[in-house]
């Protein structure tokens, strides 16, 4: 046990490392509007209340925490009903609950939710289809209404929780047959509502919410003036960069969703490099915790967490580098953004608290 307590440490080294990176280009960021003069200070406040979270969750009782995992999950979907009335439209989006100084965006609070609870529902039920369909309905009651801000991006990810936690489960594969015919049957559905009838389909799912979905069918992001700035940043980057108060090219969302460009545009190679690096040593250490750890309700919020983190860095360095659509998904604790980076801070407090303790 000893090995493991201290092996959790490790974990620290890279993400501080990807925290002053992130840091420095916030400070970049000023340079390239007024909207991001903050961004440096409120960085550095949400890293500040990360890094509180996971030592006050450390310290809690992790067994007594997760007992109330159904109550968060509760919570997260009323904050999802609330926000649809009384949140901030921003680029034609009610998704965040604006305080000022602050805002905060309940989507990102409902991917730990959902996770603590589906992992919870999965680990005391017994594994068939009646299984399946609880975790599609628990899924699709916050997918539904984070379909309404709209925010497609949530929903990705709500049903990869889904899916990681269900792999986990011992289901027997004709269920999982099955349920890919449904899944299969709708999509195709889908498709032939989008070849034939497209006026139908946009007066059933919206016209902002078609244009999204649209934009990842036909892959359209060779016309992206974000994109074209951000391939020029790093085709023109030398290894270490700009520096420090200097911006080669403005990049629209330059410290959310082109963080990635942005990075080696100020900092060079380097830096691109050695955030991957960082990115792959925490996924190491979380890939190991999931197959040295034996205990079944461990594995599965480890896989939740996992699935999450790792698909969101594939994503967004796919995004940058044009070979993913643009579907504005931030890069874990690189990208500004509060919401995001408390709640993966609050993954890795109880993930760490499970691990140490080696709970249930």
């Amino acid at each position: 046990m000893k090995k493991v307590i201290n092996s959790n440490y490790l974990l620290f080294i890279p993400l501080f490392l990807i925290m002053g990176i992130s840091l420095l280009n916030m400070q970049n960021a000023r340079i390239l509007s007024d909207l991001y003069q903050y961004n440096l200070l409120k960085q550095i406040i949400f890293f500040i209340i990360g890094l509180m979270i996971i030592f006050i969750i450390k310290k809690l009782n992790i067994t007594i925490l997760l007992k109330y995992s159904f109550y968060y999950y509760l919570f997260s979907v009323i904050l999802l009903v609330l926000v649809l009335f009384l949140g901030k439209n921003i680029n034609g989006s009610n998704a965040w609950f604006d305080f000022g100084f602050f805002s905060f965006q309940p989507s990102e609070l409902t991917k730990l939710t959902l996770a603590l609870y589906l992992s919870d529902v999965v680990a005391k039920n017994k594994a068939n289809f009646m299984l399946i369909l609880k975790v599609l309905i628990i899924t699709l009651i916050p997918s539904i209404l984070v379909f309404l801000e709209p925010d497609t991006g949530a929903i990705i990810f709500y049903f990869l929780i889904a899916l990681a936690v269900l792999i986990v489960a011992p289901i027997k594969r004709v269920w999982f047959l099955v349920l890919a015919f449904i899944i299969l049957s709708l999509f195709i559905g889908f498709i032939l509502l989008y070849l034939y009838k497209r006026d139908l389909l946009i007066n059933l799912i919206g016209t902002s919410f078609f244009y999204r979905v649209e934009r990842l069918i036909t892959f359209k992001t060779e016309s992206s003036y974000q994109l074209e700035n951000a391939l020029v940043v790093m085709g023109s980057a030398t290894l270490f960069g700009s520096g420090l108060n200097k911006v080669s090219l403005y990049i629209p969302e330059a410290p959310t969703d082109f963080i990635f460009a942005f990075n080696i545009g100020n900092f060079g190679i380097i830096s691109g490099l050695l955030v991957l690096f960082c990115y792959l040593l925490i996924d190491l250490y979380l890939l190991n915790k999931y197959f040295v750890i034996k205990n079944k309700k461990i594995k599965l919020v480890l896989i939740s967490f996992i699935s999450i983190f790792f698909f969101q860095q594939f994503i967004n360095i796919g995004m940058n580098l044009g070979l993913l659509p643009i579907i504005g998904i931030p890069l874990p604790f690189l990208s500004y953004g509060g919401s995001t980076i408390i709640i993966y801070f609050a993954f890795l407090g109880i993930i760490l608290n499970m691990v140490k303790k080696n709970v249930f």
